[in-house]
């Protein structure tokens, strides 16, 4: 019998502006219904879940006490927005989210008036927010602009770029701080909350204007002497936001998160205060907060997949090949064993990158710099000057953001930073802002660079092997999310020859010369191939740069056709080969017949990985579908 979720309230809500119909009183229960819709959601489609949970007050009294869409509200990364979601006209989609043609995962400007800006990444609310602050300010407008920005988003350094920015100008931008890494005792709680009405109240920012007015009349010693007295009481009163406000904000907190008799009148004293000043909320909510299960878990219950609301349970896959980040780890941790001086730096993504286990068995030769991909890599940079061999495993999406950091603190100066780039390619329902498309394009343009990419399991244990013995310059190897393809992992890594790919299977009339785990779908197209009388040699890259270009001549030589494929955009592995076939005069005389498969030249949407492939045109139907038009046509057409 399928039970029947019970949201009296909820459904009386499909907007914000329902939601201001209610009677305060009636917000605690709204929100017990709010939680418990998106744990049903979220036990039927997977995603995050823990953020969410820990912010359904927080949602209900921004919506109850602003007024979106007019006012902005930016939530930064988006993992804690699915609230906000069903609040703002979207909880009849909300059993689509991260599928196919069905909701974002994140915010998303293309899906929603109450969408102000598009997030994914961390640490960027804070300026995308003061930038829509400034320019109401030139505009003329009345309307607030309000980021939300969790603890672990402040550990990037943006974050504070723009409170310094923001902090020196005087437009009004309101700022909350999700703080979930900490609790507050009842009494304790109480009376910061007390004290935060209190500082936050039109009387008491009124007097502390006069106060500022009267100081500046005084001579300079007392001036001086009248802003330390304050400085020293409101730091009595608040704790830690003395660094906020040396930044610039006007600090009102810590509140507890969880109780609306603390955040409301908070809020509407913010919202009606004059000052153009920014301000800084410090809200402290508990990471999947009523739900007993992410309550106790919340690291396991930050990003789920489909499970059980009455056990917690969630989805296994049974009998499925090793995930490709574990085959990395336990490949680093082989090195690390027999070698000192191999040490694993993340951006606060151990569980992600494979580096749990490693941090275990080596937690003083493992560094998480939290979210914060530009100092992880001159961190790497400054271990490879002393001889140390870093090993920096960052999502290929987040390393965009270290990009000058590559190119002027490791490349430049040629140092020996192994840059492990996991999620290479797409990434399913994560969707376009996590999809790791461009590395290879990005890193491939970078002189001294040294860039690998695995097939499978196996050749990622030998590529670890290989950056572990390379010591004269930068190394980058790729590999996907997900799951193997259940070939036998080498209990040791062997040291392949820089620039040398492999022949994987003999023909004479196409080639197929795969850079990555397309080689699988290279491998069954082949077999297609042959049926149908089209004699097909594959061959693994291995290495886009450099390239192998004796096995390219080969190829190129004895082939009517080449085709390469791989999971990253234009500009990357294709447009070397054309580059190289150039060079070798191969383009010249229109003999052989070159295309190039990759990623298109558009951000996919959220879907599952093989459906986003197939659009891709980068699986077997589609290596044979380019075959057969190729050899039909008698003129080179490049396509990279």
């Amino acid at each position: 019998m399928v039970k029947v979720l019970k949201t009296p309230l909820l459904d009386t809500v499909n907007s914000p502006d329902d939601l201001k119909k209610l009677d305060e009183k009636q917000l605690v229960q709204l929100t017990e219904e709010l939680r418990h819709e998106m744990i049903d959601a979220v036990s039927q489609t997977g995603g995050h879940l823990g953020a969410g949970l820990g912010v359904a007050e927080l949602t209900v009294a921004l919506h109850y006490v602003f007024n979106a869409p007019k006012d902005k509200l930016i939530w930064d990364v988006g993992h804690q927005a699915y609230p906000h979601k069903i609040l703002t006209e979207r909880r009849d989609r909300m059993r689509t989210i991260r599928q196919g043609n069905g909701l974002s995962g994140f915010t998303k400007r293309s899906e929603s008036e109450y969408d102000p800006f598009g997030a994914g990444h961390s640490s960027t609310s804070i300026s995308a927010a003061y930038g829509m602050a400034v320019a109401r300010d030139k505009q003329g407008g009345d309307n607030h602009t309000i980021a939300v920005i969790g603890d672990g988003a402040m550990s990037a350094g943006m974050a504070y770029e723009a409170m310094n920015n923001a902090g020196s100008g005087n437009s009004k931008l309101i700022v909350i701080l999700n703080d979930n890494d900490m609790s507050i005792a009842p009494p304790v709680g109480a009376m910061s909350a007390y004290l935060s009405k209190l500082i936050s109240s039109k009387s008491y920012r009124s007097l502390r204007d006069v106060a500022k007015g009267v100081a500046k009349v005084l001579p300079s010693k007392l001036e001086k002497a009248a802003k330390q007295a304050e400085e020293y009481a409101r730091g009595i009163i608040a704790g830690g936001g003395t660094l906020f406000e040396e930044l610039g904000f006007y600090y009102v907190g810590p509140i507890d998160g969880h109780n609306l008799d603390h955040l409301l009148p908070i809020l509407k004293n913010i919202r009606d205060a004059k000052q153009n000043e920014p301000v800084l909320i410090h809200v402290v909510t508990e990471k999947g907060h009523g739900y007993e299960h992410a309550e106790n878990s919340a690291d396991k219950y930050h990003g789920v997949k489909k499970f059980c609301v009455a056990t917690g349970v969630q989805e296994k896959k049974t009998g499925g090949a090793p995930g490709y980040s574990n085959v990395f780890g336990d490949a680093l941790i082989a090195e690390a064993k027999k070698d000192d001086k191999v040490m694993a730096i993340t951006a606060a993504m151990p569980s992600g990158t494979g580096l749990s286990k490693f941090a275990q068995e080596f937690p003083d030769r493992f560094f998480d710099v939290g979210i914060a991909e530009q100092h992880a890599v001159t961190f790497a940079a400054g271990l490879a000057c002393e001889g140390i061999k870093p090993f920096t495993a960052i999502y290929s999406t987040f390393l965009q953001r270290a990009y000058d950091q590559v190119v002027h603190d490791v490349a430049i100066q040629n140092l020996p930073v192994r840059f492990v780039i996991d999620r290479a390619g797409l990434v399913g329902a994560d969707g376009a802002t996590h999809a790791g498309a461009f590395d290879t394009a990005y890193l491939g343009c970078l002189p001294n660079m040294v860039l690998m990419a695995s097939a499978d399991e196996a050749e990622l244990t030998h590529m670890v092997a290989t950056a572990n013995a390379y010591d004269i310059g930068p190394i980058a190897f790729r590999f996907p999310r997900g799951e193997g393809t259940g070939v036998l992992v080498p209990e040791k890594g062997e040291v392949l020859e820089i620039g040398k790919g492999r022949i994987v299977k003999e023909g004479s009339k196409v080639a197929i010369l795969s850079y990555g785990t397309r080689l699988g779908e290279a491998l069954l197209a082949s077999e297609e191939l042959e049926k149908m009388g089209i004699s097909t040699t594959v061959a693994d890259a291995r290495f886009a740069k450099p390239l192998d270009e004796d096995l390219l001549n080969q190829l190129a030589t004895h082939h009517e056709v080449l085709i390469t494929i791989e999971e990253g955009s234009i500009g990357g592995f294709g447009s070397f080969v054309l580059h190289a076939l150039q060079r070798q005069g191969h383009l010249d005389h229109g003999r052989l017949k070159v295309r190039s498969l990759f990623l298109p030249d558009t951000f996919q949407d959220h879907d599952s990985a093989e459906k986003q492939y197939e659009f891709a045109g980068l699986n077997a139907a589609q290596v044979i579908k380019t075959v057969q038009s190729t050899l039909g046509t008698q003129t080179v057409k490049m396509t990279a």
